[in-house]
C-alpha cells in the first residue's frame, strides 16, 4: 500500500512540475547561439524563449526546465544569430537583374534611369519586391533599408512576406514613376510617413537620392521634415570619385560630407550609402556627428567605384557601420551571406593586412552594426532579453559547413543562402525547414516571367544604345 501510495506521490510531483512551467509562444533549442551582444557571448547548447514577438529568456538547456510551448524547434547543432541587416537597397531593381552587364560605361545615367523611367510601374514594383524579399528570407535577412519608389506597394509586399524594412519614399530633381514634377517625392513621402508611421514591420524614412540630385533647398527640407516626423534619412554620398565636381555653388570639388554636415543633413538620424571617397577631415565629421554608414563592398567593387575607408572608420572608434548589397542590378543578390567574405577581403586588400576585419567583426556589421547605423540597437541586431525575435538559424552538417571549428568563420567564410533553416522576424516564422511559409513561390515565378517576357526586348535595344555612346 504504501508503495503505490509513493508512486502516486510520485506522479503528482511530476505533474506539478509540468503544470508550474511558464506557457510560451515558442522555444528554439540545442543549437550554438552568436549573441552579438556587448560581451560577444556564445552560448553552446543553447535555448531562446520567445513570447509574442520579444525574447524573454535566453541561455543554455537549463532554463528548459521553466518552460513549455506548442512550438518547439529543434537547431539540430546549428548556429543560431540575429536575423542580418541589409542597410542599402533598391530592392524593385531585382526585376531588371541582369540587364546591362555588356560593359556599358555610365550605367546609372545611360542604362538605369531610362531602363527605369519605361518599365516602372506599380504593378511592377509589388512583384519584384515580393521576389526580393522572398530572397531575402531565405538568405537570414530579417530587415532592409530602401530607397525606391511608390513605398507604399512597396510596404505592402514587405509585410506580405512578414520582414522588418525601412523604406525611404526616393526624392529626386526629375519626374518618376511616383512623382510627375521634380521633387513630388517629397509630397508622396509625407502621405506614406502618415500611413506607416505605427506599423509593426514597416518605419518609413525619407530617401534623398544624393547631395549632387537634389538641391541645397529641398536637402532642407528633407532634414525638416525627418525632424518634424522623427523619420531617418537615407541617402546616396561620397559614391563617386567625380561627385565633389557635382555638388552645387560654392562646394563644387569639396567634400560632400562636409557639405551634408553644413546644412545640417550629418547627423545621428541620417545614412550614409556607400562613403568611399572620404578625406581625413571628413572621417572626423563621421565621427563627431554619429551620422550611420553603410559599406556595401561588392556593389562598389563591380561598378569600379573604389573601396571605401571602413577600417580607418572602425579605428577612429566608429561603428555605426552596417552592411549592404546596393539594387540588385549592382550586386545582383539581395542577401548578406554571400559578401560577407568579400566585405572583408576588400577592407584586407586596401590595407595590405589580413589581421583586420575578422569574422567576428564582419558579423558585427551584419547585425547589431547595422542596427546601430539605423537607430534600431535596442530592439534588434543581437539576441537578448527584451529584443524583437528577429533570428535565423543555420544548419551545420551540410558538407559547405563542415567542419565548424569556429561558428562566426563558419558562417562569414563556408556559409551560403541554402544553410539557412529558419528565419523568424518578429517572432514569427517566415522560413521553416528551409521551406517559405507566407507566400506560393509558384506564383511568384509566374509573376516575374511576365515581368521579364516585357521587359527583355526593351532592354536589349537600350544596352546596345547606351554601348555606342561609350
Amino acid at each position: 500500500m504504501k508503495k503505490i501510495i509513493y508512486i502516486l506521490l510520485g506522479l503528482i510531483s511530476i505533474s506539478s512540475l509540468s503544470f508550474s512551467k511558464e506557457k510560451v509562444s515558442m522555444i528554439i533549442k540545442n543549437g550554438t547561439i552568436l549573441t552579438i551582444n556587448n560581451t560577444k557571448e556564445v552560448i553552446k547548447n543553447g535555448v531562446i524563449i520567445i513570447e509574442d514577438n520579444k525574447i524573454i529568456d535566453i541561455g543554455t538547456s537549463e532554463i528548459l526546465n521553466k518552460y513549455q510551448s506548442e512550438k518547439i524547434i529543434d537547431a539540430d547543432e546549428g548556429i543560431i544569430m540575429p536575423g542580418m541587416i541589409n542597410t542599402h537597397n533598391h530592392l524593385p531593381m531585382i526585376a531588371f537583374r541582369g540587364l546591362g552587364e555588356e560593359g556599358i560605361k555610365n550605367r546609372l545615367f545611360a542604362y538605369f534611369f531610362p531602363l527605369e523611367s519605361e518599365k516602372l510601374s506599380r504593378d511592377l514594383i509589388y512583384k519584384a519586391t515580393i521576389l526580393g524579399t522572398i530572397e531575402m528570407a531565405q538568405s537570414g535577412v530579417t530587415t532592409y533599408a530602401d530607397m525606391y519608389y511608390h513605398m507604399d506597394e512597396m510596404a505592402e509586399a514587405t509585410k506580405k512576406i512578414g520582414i522588418r524594412g525601412i523604406l525611404g519614399e526616393t526624392i529626386i530633381k526629375f519626374p518618376v514613376v511616383d512623382a510627375k514634377e521634380s521633387y513630388g517625392g517629397l509630397e508622396y513621402a509625407k502621405k506614406f510617413i502618415e500611413k506607416y508611421k505605427n506599423d509593426s514591420l514597416i518605419i518609413p524614412a525619407l530617401g534623398p537620392h544624393s547631395a549632387y540630385l537634389v538641391s541645397t533647398e529641398k536637402l532642407i527640407e528633407v532634414k525638416e521634415m525627418a525632424e518634424k516626423y522623427k523619420v531617418p534619412v537615407l541617402i546616396h554620398a561620397a559614391e563617386f570619385e567625380d561627385e565633389a565636381g557635382r555638388l552645387p555653388g560654392k562646394y563644387k570639388n569639396g567634400s560632400t560630407i562636409k557639405y551634408l554636415n553644413e546644412i545640417g543633413l550629418l547627423n545621428k538620424n541620417t545614412l550614409l550609402a556607400h562613403a568611399i571617397y572620404l578625406n581625413d577631415e571628413d572621417l572626423e565629421l563621421i565621427k563627431k556627428s554619429e551620422v550611420g554608414i553603410s559599406y556595401n563592398a561588392i556593389a562598389n567593387a563591380k561598378g569600379a567605384t573604389g573601396i571605401a575607408r571602413i577600417n580607418e572608420l572602425q579605428e577612429l572608434g566608429v561603428n555605426r557601420i552596417g552592411l549592404g548589397t546596393d539594387g540588385p542590378m549592382s550586386t545582383n543578390y539581395v542577401g548578406l551571406i554571400q559578401g560577407l567574405g568579400y566585405a572583408s577581403s576588400m577592407q584586407r586588400i586596401k590595407y595590405n593586412d589580413r589581421t583586420i576585419f575578422t569574422p567576428e567583426n564582419v558579423l558585427e556589421m551584419a547585425t547589431i552594426g547595422g542596427a546601430r547605423a539605423l537607430n534600431l540597437d535596442t530592439k534588434i541586431g543581437s539576441l537578448e532579453k527584451g529584443k524583437l525575435a528577429d533570428i535565423i538559424i543555420f544548419e551545420t552538417k551540410s558538407p559547405n559547413m563542415l567542419p565548424n571549428y569556429e561558428p562566426h568563420a563558419t558562417i562569414v567564410w563556408q556559409a551560403h543562402p541554402g544553410n539557412i533553416t529558419a528565419t523568424i522576424v518578429n517572432g514569427k516564422i517566415i522560413v521553416e525547414n528551409k521551406l517559405l511559409k507566407t507566400y506560393d513561390l509558384k506564383k511568384n515565378y509566374k509573376e516575374i516571367k511576365e515581368i521579364s517576357e516585357d521587359i527583355t526586348i526593351f532592354a536589349k535595344e537600350l544596352a546596345k544604345k547606351a554601348k555606342e555612346k561609350n
